[in-house]
């Protein structure tokens, strides 16, 4: 783990692990440290911006080192589901890749729980883990220019859902109606680090 400063207030925390990642931010977030204004993750860093002028990075510092990061804190994370229509443009090319019909890939992508290790890309972009081995599948080796808002995807150890339109390399299961970013909502993104997610089969 390497602390790198980032100005007089913040410090970003490396990683050695997406697994460490996600303790490192648990143990930081749980803390409620009243120093501490922003916990940002990624997926080999956390960065911690505290207030300035304060002792809140010596003391998250102290904190994560006499931590037991294989035993994270644990809250009570939010249970989101997500109804799928599952008629993406790469379906049968996934099912193919994974060897399984796309009934089996539907029901492997829906049977699983996945965790927001972290968000970032556009906003509202949740990246999920917990991808079941045979989808876990590399991008696709043309990005598409323009990927539609609410498209549901994989790419490599992760699966997520497309906020806005946008480019992508994720291939494409299927689309939900879900609004996973709103600048007029209280929560402007419907998904956070933490949140579990659930994907259910619409119709």
């Amino acid at each position: 783990m390497r602390w790198l400063p980032c100005g007089a207030d913040a410090v970003l925390i490396e990683c050695a692990s997406l697994e460490e990642t996600s303790a490192v931010r648990a143990t930081v977030t749980a803390a409620d440290l009243p120093d501490v204004l922003e916990v940002v993750p990624g997926a080999r860093t956390v960065l911690v911006v505290a207030r300035r002028g304060s002792r809140g990075l010596a003391r998250v510092r102290d904190l994560v080192e006499g931590a037991d990061l294989d035993h994270p804190p644990g809250a009570e994370p939010r249970l989101v589901t997500l109804d799928v229509h599952y008629d993406g443009d790469d379906l049968d090319l996934v099912a193919r890749t994974a060897g399984r019909s796309v009934d089996e890939v539907v029901e492997l992508h829906t049977g699983a729980e996945y965790t927001v290790a972290f968000t970032g890309f556009a906003p509202g972009f949740a990246y999920l883990t917990g991808l079941p081995e045979p989808l876990r599948q590399p991008r696709l080796a043309t990005p598409r220019t323009r990927v539609p808002a609410g498209s549901v995807g994989l790419g490599g150890e992760f699966t997520g859902v497309y906020p806005r339109s946008s480019p992508g390399g994720w291939r494409l299961l299927g689309h939900t109606t879900a609004v996973l970013f709103d600048t007029r909502a209280e929560r402007p993104a419907l998904l956070s680090p933490g949140d579990r997610v659930r994907f259910r089969r619409a119709g």
